[in-house]
């Protein structure tokens, strides 16, 4: 099947992690390499009040700035440069500056005579937390480095706002709380009214369906059924035996949690395509005939992996054009080979042809998870929280779901505080020129979330 550097999940969805040993996981930033044991130079230079420890936290401060003068190869362990190479760490080095401003100082060390410690660097926006080891074996060298929170100093809606401004193509957020009466209150909020391409958070929508099947009786999260529905990763489902038995409720919980796109072609199958247009509708979405017809994701990786022309004559076609043309797409159509070229380069392809929501309409739909009959669909979106423990550790309930492909990116969370109040948290990107950042769009939305303080 396709690799899984193609249409991701982690916790974000329609593509992998291409930097899965560098990303800012919703507040993590994580660099890891499993120390090797071979010969290495002692540290260039140390300080004699410093421990080993010690000195190289204080490296870590000129490497975030690219103000080291010593080559990282000799900073990093051979194994740590293999994940993540010295030009990748630099890229994120340097979004972390761009949005944090430079390093200033080593804020604590937890343990600076071990091999490992907590380690919090003191940025001029920023207290960077996380986590440093060294390899004795290999000249005291950095073998991991994490940074697993950014606590914003100094931060502001106006700040934020001038970083989602600077993005290429268009962005757009909403942070507010979600009122019993339909009110929206926002405390940030950036285009929200603008629809952008979700990625795949549009499996919102179709856990929402379900739910509401569920809710009139006509279905049960117990329910079982067969597979027989074939989509490409991300996930896992599409390597099951064909008429495997399933449940509805493992479905939606493979497609939300890792977003797999079998399982969700498969709910979609059940559901019925018409059925989850109309929730679209019904849930207040403002321009639904952006996302009319409903695609599976199959059929979105088709339109990756066929001609212009196809495309052209896609876009052309009205709604009821547009499903002749999905009830004729072809095996050939939708082989492997044409999806892998269509993806080869990271650029991203026709995201007008997609699953699209504003922050508005996203508000609106995630009102309905919070009722007390979507019980079961909230512990879904509850199992992959794509935030860190520690700003978890604040929200009484946080559920996610995220998307991506080349050129877009999605991450929406539901959260509800210790006075039972939900609230949404949503940041999304497109381009359609060039990739989008997803170490990027992650400390904003991080900083968007912590403009308000939470018990």
């Amino acid at each position: 099947m396709l690799s899984a550097t193609l249409w991701e999940n982690n916790a974000m969805t329609m593509c992998c992690l291409k930097n899965a040993a560098a990303a800012i996981a919703s507040g993590a930033l994580l660099f890891a390499g499993p120390a090797l044991a071979q010969q290495a130079d002692d540290m260039t230079e140390m300080a004699a009040e410093q421990t080993a420890l010690e000195a190289r936290a204080s490296q870590v401060v000129d490497i975030i700035n690219g103000e080291s003068g010593t080559p990282l190869y000799e900073v990093f362990t051979q194994a740590f440069l293999s994940q993540v190479p010295a030009t990748q760490l630099q890229t994120i080095f340097a979004q972390l500056t761009g949005q944090f401003g430079p390093a200033l100082s080593v804020e604590s060390l937890g343990s600076p005579n071990a091999n490992r410690s907590a380690l919090s660097i003191r940025m001029e926006g920023a207290i960077a937390s996380g986590g440093i080891a060294i390899d004795p074996a290999q000249g005291n060298r950095i073998s991991e480095l994490l940074f697993q929170t950014f606590e914003p100093v100094n931060d502001s809606p106006e700040k934020i706002e001038a970083d989602l401004s600077a993005l290429s193509g268009k962005a757009n957020a909403l942070f507010a709380k979600l009122s019993d009466d339909g009110v929206i209150e926002p405390v940030f909020a950036h285009n929200s009214d603008q629809p952008l391409a979700l990625g795949s958070a549009f499996k919102l929508y179709v856990l929402s369906a379900l739910a509401q099947s569920v809710a009139d009786g006509e279905r049960s999260w117990d329910d079982v059924v067969t597979l027989s529905q074939r989509s490409f990763p991300s996930g896992q489902m599409q390597d099951w035996p064909d008429d495997a038995p399933v449940t509805l409720q493992t479905l939606a919980t493979m497609m939300i949690s890792i977003s797999d796109n079998t399982a969700t072609d498969q709910l979609i199958a059940e559901l019925g395509r018409e059925t989850i247009e109309a929730e679209l509708i019904a849930s207040g979405n403002s321009d639904p005939s952006l996302t009319i017809p409903f695609l599976k994701t199959r059929e979105l990786f088709a339109m990756r992996g066929v001609s212009e022309e196809f495309i052209e004559r896609y876009r052309a076609a009205d709604d009821d054009g547009q499903r002749v043309i999905l009830a004729n797409l072809s095996e050939e159509d939708v082989l492997e080979d044409k999806i892998r070229e269509a993806f080869a380069n990271d650029r991203p392809g026709a995201i007008d042809i997609e699953w699209f929501a504003s922050p508005l309409d996203l508000a609106s739909l995630l009102r309905g998870f919070t009722s007390s009959e979507n019980a079961t669909a909230r512990s879904v979106m509850g199992v992959n929280l794509h935030m860190s423990d520690q700003v978890a550790a604040r929200w009484d309930y946080v559920g996610y779901k995220g998307g991506s492909e080349p050129g877009v990116i999605n991450l929406t969370w539901l959260l509800r505080d210790s006075a039972g109040d939900y609230w949404i948290a949503t940041v999304g990107w497109n381009d359609p020129e060039r990739a989008v950042e997803l170490s990027t769009l992650e400390t904003i939305a991080q900083r968007i979330i912590a403009l308000i303080a939470i018990d």
